[in-house]
């Protein structure tokens, strides 16, 4: 989450990506504030990341649908390029006047997921940098979660802030200030990964929690763009942070795994380290294995397959750089969640008798398989596999591919 958003973070799309959003524009005058029922705590920690203004943002309900995901991590809130103590969309947008974000968070909702809105990340101006002190920088950030009645913030606080200590200071106060007027808000720290665990300046900055007597849901780290290279090194890391926060905290190790979370990468880092799905299947075994708080990753806007799946060796925003399906990292956030996402789509059709007679076409049979390009007659219409597909009942669009309509009989 580190040198490529620095790089690709920069200038914002036109459009947003959730199809639909028309509908909620006029929910958007109470700040987005329809269906904002809190999920549990394993679901804002499961979160992945997302960025709706920038890197080509896929559609979250098409996620959702497809994966069984429910919330989003969207990022990222900063100050304004032109300076001040005020939120904003990667420093571009205020958060005041925003209606575009509103619409993908009411989206969201809409569907029964929620969100968390990550503040810092590698680029820009972060807000513990432009606010003078602790409280306004919690009350730029109170001005997000009343905006959008969240239930759950990310302070992802890494290069270059973290090595000004003044920063970090303000961003910690924050957190501790917002935490105690926001009863039940989840809020989670992310800092940089290193085979220690996290370097110094990450351990000055728990450090400074200790200092303020602030505890978070967790601190999570990402071990990536840090010389590592599949998921022994970074479970070495995780283990090694936890050594760190038993040390920092006086936690025994079980305490310490009840504050810990993962952040990963998915497919090619920006310094070329790979993450496989094995890689993430490793990881996600270990967290849940050591009882880790969190598990998530930058991100959506990758979770998918470049052309060539290579991507000729190069990192992208908006894809991973290894050969995938479409939303294949997103079902470890789920899993991690506890649930366990769709792999079989449904085999039983209603039951309906074709109007205007028999299609040219075989009529569909629920012990078939079917790959793209095969022609079904169903429910009195023909239909056509337009991706690979297995039993999957024709009108409906599932993890294995999706069905045209070619008219009726």
């Amino acid at each position: 989450m580190k040198r490529l958003r620095a790089l690709l973070c920069g200038a914002a799309t036109a459009a947003l990506a959730t199809a639909g959003l028309a509908a909620f524009a006029a929910q958007q005058a109470s700040g987005a504030s329809a269906d904002a029922t809190a999920l549990s705590n394993r679901w804002y920690a499961a979160a992945p990341y997302l960025m709706p203004h920038d890197n080509n943002p896929p559609d979250a309900g098409a996620i959702m649908d497809a994966t069984g995901l429910k919330a989003f991590q969207l990022a990222f809130v900063l100050a304004p390029n032109g300076g001040g103590c005020s939120p904003t969309w990667d420093g571009t947008s205020p958060v005041s006047s925003d209606t575009a974000v509103g619409s993908v968070i009411s989206a969201i909702r809409a569907k029964g997921g929620d969100v968390s809105v990550s503040i810092g990340g590698y680029g820009g101006t972060k807000l513990g940098q432009a606010c003078s002190d602790a409280a306004s920088t919690a009350a730029a950030y109170q001005q997000v979660i009343s905006k959008y009645q969240l239930k759950a913030i990310d302070f992802d606080l890494e290069e270059p802030e973290y090595e000004n200590a003044a920063a970090i200071a303000h961003e910690i106060g924050a957190a501790k200030i917002l935490q105690q007027n926001n009863p039940g808000l989840y809020v989670s720290v992310t800092t940089a990964g290193t085979a220690d665990g996290t370097g110094w300046f990450g351990k000055q900055m728990l450090n400074e929690a200790k200092s303020q007597s602030f505890t978070p849901n967790n601190f999570s780290i990402m071990p990536f763009d840090g010389g590592f290279n599949g998921a022994a090194a970074q479970t070495s890391a995780l283990t090694n942070f936890n050594a760190v926060l038993q040390s920092t905290f006086g936690w025994d190790a079980a305490t310490a795994y009840a504050h810990e979370g993962f952040s990963g990468m998915n497919g090619r880092s920006d310094t070329g380290e790979y993450f496989s799905q094995a890689d993430f299947q490793t990881v996600l075994d270990y967290a849940t294995g050591h009882h880790m708080d969190r598990f998530t990753f930058w991100s959506l806007n990758r979770d998918r397959q470049c052309t060539p799946p290579d991507n000729n060796g190069k990192t992208s925003g908006t894809c991973s750089s290894v050969a995938q399906s479409d939303w294949d990292f997103a079902k470890y956030s789920v899993k991690f969640a506890g649930v366990t996402p769709p792999t079989t789509p449904p085999t039983t059709p209603p039951p309906t008798t074709p109007p205007g007679g028999d299609c040219t076409a075989t009529a569909w049979s629920s012990g078939a398989v079917y790959t793209a390009g095969n022609t079904v007659s169903y429910g009195g219409h023909t239909w056509k596999a337009k991706w690979w597909t297995q039993n999957e009942t024709p009108g409906t669009t599932g993890e294995w591919g999706v069905w045209q309509d070619l008219g009726t009989c």
